[in-house]
């Protein structure tokens, strides 16, 4: 079970009752951020979660309105008495930003691993999580993300009898591990089917349509997605800042055949957004409002 929070869903500039831009995941006690915009840790405490499994943060570009709570996150994990490492994933120019930041958080009692993206597509594997950046088109470089929850095969007693592998590491078996015992080398795929469906979430902020989205959303069970406007005469003005649409949003939502969408990142302009959604969804039925605080439980599929 992967569960999945919109912390904040305002762009350019934090309103009354929306924070700026930030996503934040639970998945077996480890918890992943996505961008830290202002009021995330308000956010965090309003959802009731906690600050201190945040194992991994991940930055889609270094526009303030995606980075700007990160120093006051980071001394509240420390005065949470956090020791572990925390990953931090973005774009070319991470250690840079984040050690700019830290003047006003110096003192953390927890180091910080940075992991640069140069590349057009970068992959990382930390705590289960399966993370994929790829990059997008705004005026800036930044990068969306998917992020993954793999699920093994089944696993069959019976071809574990047949090949005499003992009871005794078929869990360990399970959960893929390679085990040498009695003079023999065990592995998964000697007691495991082909790999089943697993969860999928996709995010993306702050960019025009682009090939790499619909294809690194592919059948994502969740696809959230910025539109920075949804009045359809403001096409010219998201392509001059390069931004979406919610309409936009909504066909990339389609061709990726994703199960849901959830908008994000509106204009601080936009009122009445919920009077739009009638006409975002005759293009994508399954869209939806993003909010501060909307959650979602992704679960594994039933067989």
């Amino acid at each position: 079970m992967l569960d999945v929070c919109l912390l904040g869903t305002g762009g350019m500039m934090p309103l009354p009752h929306r924070w700026l831009t930030s996503c934040m995941t639970r998945y077996n006690g480890s918890s992943l951020l996505i961008d830290c915009g202002e009021g995330t840790q308000i956010a965090i405490k309003e959802k009731g979660w906690s600050f201190k499994p945040i194992d991994i943060v991940c930055f889609t570009h270094y526009h303030a309105d995606h980075i700007s709570g990160l120093p006051g996150l980071l001394l509240t994990m420390g005065n949470a008495e956090r020791t572990e490492p925390l990953v931090m994933i973005g774009p070319k120019g991470l250690e840079r930003v984040v050690t700019a930041l830290r003047t006003i958080a110096p003192e953390l009692p927890f180091p910080i691993e940075f992991r640069e993206i140069e590349e057009r597509q970068a992959d990382f594997e930390i705590n289960g999580y399966q993370i994929r950046a790829f990059r997008v088109n705004h005026n800036v470089t930044c990068y969306g993300y998917t992020v993954s929850i793999p699920r093994a095969g089944r696993f069959s007693p019976e071809r574990a009898r047949e090949q005499q592998i003992p009871q005794k590491i078929w869990s360990r078996l399970q959960k893929g591990e390679v085990i040498d015992c009695d003079g023999r080398r065990y592995t998964p795929e000697m007691v495991l089917g082909q790999p089943r469906k697993g969860i999928k979430l996709a995010y993306c902020t702050d960019t025009r349509p682009t090939p790499a989205i619909s294809q690194c959303a592919k059948e994502a069970d969740l696809f959230i997605c910025e539109g920075m406007y949804a009045e359809k005469e403001k096409i010219e003005k998201a392509r001059q800042y390069r931004h979406m649409t919610f309409y936009e949003a909504a066909a990339l939502a389609k061709e990726a055949s994703v199960r849901e969408l959830w908008l994000t990142h509106f204009s601080p302009s936009l009122v009445k957004a919920e009077s739009y959604m009638d006409e975002v969804r005759k293009i994508f039925p399954s869209s939806f409002l993003g909010k501060d605080g909307k959650s979602l439980e992704l679960v594994f599929e039933e067989e």
